[in-house]
């Protein structure tokens, strides 16, 4: 079956000064999706409260993840999820390791880890916790149970560039796959690491700041030295065609005005086509 896109415009994991821009994002994707195949998740105007949690916004956060499960859990086979920022991510992870029966891998390609916890992020923001909440370690009620999380030894880092030092830690004691922008220019070292965790099914999460600037405008968080668009849609149509995707999330879209998300948008959705492209998968509640 082919993908159905849950459009989640969620801005309250990021502190950029460009947070709500990520809601624009998402609305700016949502134009140019198959009215018939999208779902769009409300997301709540305020911003939430921290609540003692070590995680700003973390209120709201809690309300979006709810209501994102709940539409996702009317998905007839699997999800493409469209952020927003990356905490959109997670409620989609848990989906799709539910789906999977557990057999799944996260290919991770994003500037940054997303590792920290509420006790080592600099910042307080969910949008760098969110991998290490889907490997089961964070906030209540945001961390994945015993029963979505993935175990690390099954995380696949792509593009990172900007490394804190918690981030480094868990990476080291885990040894935790960490495949560099270099690495990302050949699809197969990218299969290949994701044969490697043993998984037989891929959630693939594309924070579009793993794309070097030059290739994107809206971005909250650019970094110099990413991939070029060519390079990541070949890296993703190859994980497509290698593996059953249980589910995708695209993430990061921060367009600084309507016309600037004109000029991004065929960017954006050459990267949709990509991983889509293998059309739907069967997973293990099918069977």
């Amino acid at each position: 079956m082919p993908a159905t896109f849950v459009v989640v415009p969620q801005w309250q994991g990021s502190v950029s000064s460009r947070a709500m821009s990520h809601a624009d994002g998402a609305a700016a994707i949502l134009g140019d999706l198959p009215a018939s195949a999208t779902v769009l998740v409300e997301v709540p105007v305020e911003a939430g409260d921290e609540l003692g949690s070590g995680v700003r916004r973390y209120s709201a956060l809690l309300r979006v993840r709810e209501r994102a499960e709940e539409a996702l859990a009317l998905v007839p086979d699997w999800a493409l999820t469209v952020g927003g920022d990356c905490g959109a991510s997670l409620a989609a992870v848990a989906h799709a390791s539910r789906r999977s029966g557990g057999d799944l891998a996260v290919l991770w390609l994003d500037a940054h880890p997303d590792l920290n916890t509420p006790e080592s992020s600099p910042s307080g923001g969910f949008g760098g916790m969110t991998l290490r909440a889907i490997a089961g370690e964070g906030a209540d009620g945001l961390a994945l149970d015993a029963d979505t999380r993935i175990p690390p030894a099954r995380l696949v880092l792509g593009g990172v560039r900007a490394i804190d030092d918690e981030e480094a830690r868990f990476i080291d004691e885990h040894a935790v796959s960490v495949l560099t922008v270099e690495d990302l220019l050949d699809p197969t070292a990218v299969v290949a690491a994701l044969e490697q965790t043993g998984a037989g099914q891929v959630f693939v999460h594309v924070d579009l700041d793993v794309l070097d600037p030059s290739a994107l405008a809206g971005l909250s968080y650019p970094m110099p030295f990413g991939v070029d668009t060519t390079a990541l849609v070949a890296l993703l149509r190859a994980v497509a065609a290698r593996f059953p995707l249980a589910g995708a999330a695209i993430a990061g879209f921060a367009p600084r005005s309507a016309e600037a998300a004109e000029d991004d948008l065929p960017t954006i959705l050459r990267i949709v086509a990509a991983l889509t492209s293998a059309g739907g998968t069967r997973t293990a509640t099918d069977a």
